[in-house]
């Protein structure tokens, strides 16, 4: 829907542009007449419209790149835990939103010849792309942690909390902080899921299940608890291996959600998806740099006001 929008957006102002006018224009000039190649390579009524064409083509790709940015933020916040936690979507979408807005202000700047609006274009599109940057860089400072480690006697990987990155740490090491997130997580199927989906012990050891799930929804290996079903373990004599082992518990309200296996398991699956996505954001920056600076040039090009003025002062100037 946002991408129907976005075309719809910028359908209208090309309709309505300077860029469709010079179009018509030539088309029916090139029909009732045909003028040779060197006149018409001279017009400057032509040039005038291929460099439309330029700076239109240009913001329109600035304006498709901004969908994968936005695409990336709503998939994180369709994602149980990222919509929990709420770090990463609403910066992305923002983001996208205003790198889409500020090309429509440039594809307006460039065909209407407003110097001002593509000056503006120009300062905000750069601020928006070091800003990005930041992201990229940021997401990938936070994210290159959290390797985890071999669960005992099982072919999973475990996480500490000391895995991740402080900054990470911090977002759920606060008793305020993760009991809304532990509330949150908590209204989700992912762990009652795991009872329907399975009935048999080895096909569950066996099975790939998210990082949240494994933290979360049973107790750690080191406890030694003894597996009934995905979410009821029963308690062993001695529970004294971590402080996890005594938070667990067969409540399907209370399981180890408490634990700081959860915590960590949390922060594994944020770190793998925002890898994902920072790998998808770094793509679009590289792209979205080029076309600034494609777009840079043309716009100093049509700023100036000898390129292509064809308004009769000038013409009887030049003569």
């Amino acid at each position: 829907m946002i991408v129907n929008i976005f075309f719809i957006i910028f359908a209208h102002i090309f309709l309505q542009s300077k860029l469709f006018h010079f179009l018509f224009i030539i088309r029916s000039h090139s029909q009732a007449t045909k003028p040779s190649p060197e006149r018409s390579s001279q017009n400057p009524l032509t040039k005038m419209a291929a460099s439309n064409t330029i700076v239109g083509t240009i913001n329109f790709i600035t304006l498709l790149l901004s969908i994968p940015i936005i695409g990336a933020g709503i998939w994180l916040a369709n994602e149980p835990d990222n919509s929990c936690v709420k770090i990463l979507q609403w910066p992305l979408i923002i983001l996208g939103i205003s790198i889409s807005v500020v090309a429509l202000l440039g594809f307006v700047g460039g065909c209407w010849r407003i110097t001002w609006l593509l000056i503006v274009y120009l300062v905000a599109m750069f601020i928006l792309i070091v800003l990005f940057a930041c992201l990229v860089v940021l997401i990938y400072l936070i994210t290159n942690k959290g390797a985890g480690h071999p669960a005992p006697g099982r072919t999973y990987l475990e996480h500490d909390l000391d895995d991740f990155s402080g900054w990470l740490r911090r977002k759920v090491a606060s008793p305020y902080k993760w009991n809304r997130i532990r509330a949150c997580l908590n209204s989700t199927d992912m762990c009652s899921e795991l009872n329907q989906r399975y009935r048999i012990a080895q096909d569950f050891f066996n099975a790939r299940l998210t990082s949240i799930q494994y933290g979360c929804c049973m107790p750690p290996a080191e406890c030694g608890y003894t597996y009934i079903n995905p979410t009821y373990w029963l308690t062993p004599n001695n529970t004294a291996a971590s402080m996890d082992c005594l938070q667990w518990s067969n409540d399907q309200m209370q399981l180890c959600f408490h634990c700081d296996s959860c915590k960590a398991g949390l922060l594994a699956n944020l770190t793998k998806e925002w890898r994902s996505v920072d790998i998808i954001l770094l793509i679009t920056l590289v792209v979205l740099i080029c076309v600034y600076l494609i777009g840079f040039c043309c716009a100093l090009r049509k700023s100036k006001p000898g390129d292509g003025d064809t308004s009769p002062r000038r013409n009887k100037e030049n003569t």
